[in-house]
């Protein structure tokens, strides 16, 4: 609370090309505008203690704007016995990495990669090992900035 009041006396003249994010301790008021904001490039909305300091560790929510799809998996980083992450084929065409993969997942999918030889690389420049096979995994793709991709399960 301290933090915000000192931030908002130094940004008060600082005009309009820097604002302080709106902030409310209404959870009505910040599902309103989680709803509201959804097509206008706001990724989401943080939630942390009104009193909490700055620690290491995560102690804030992110709430994203996020689909769940479908995704074929196209490879894999790491190893066969135990990849790292995925890389799917979105329903758009586009092959990205998805977030690092759960213990679980990793050792649930890991027995129906097929490894291709060579590498492959993603639009990003990732790259992965090719897998074939009729792998499909749920993924939340994100619709924030950095495109975030996290593995559901796999169906």
């Amino acid at each position: 609370m301290e933090r915000r009041h000192v931030l908002l006396d130094v940004l008060a003249d600082a005009g309009p090309s820097i604002v302080p994010v709106w902030s409310t301790t209404d959870l009505n008021e910040g599902l309103l505008w989680y709803a509201a904001l959804e097509g206008t490039g706001v990724e989401g909305i943080v939630a942390k203690p009104l009193r909490g300091v700055y620690k290491a560790g995560r102690i804030w929510a992110k709430i994203r704007h996020a689909d769940t799809v479908d995704a074929a998996v196209v490879g894999f980083p790491g190893s066969t016995r135990h990849p790292k992450a995925l890389a799917v084929r979105l329903p758009d065409g586009r092959v990205a990495l998805s977030q690092r993969l759960t213990t679980a997942l990793s050792s649930i999918v890991a027995p129906r990669l097929v490894p291709q030889a060579g590498r492959a690389f993603t639009k990003a420049g990732d790259s992965y090992t090719p897998a074939v096979g009729d792998v499909v995994v749920e993924v939340v793709a994100g619709t924030t900035r950095h495109a975030v991709v996290t593995v559901v399960r796999l169906r």
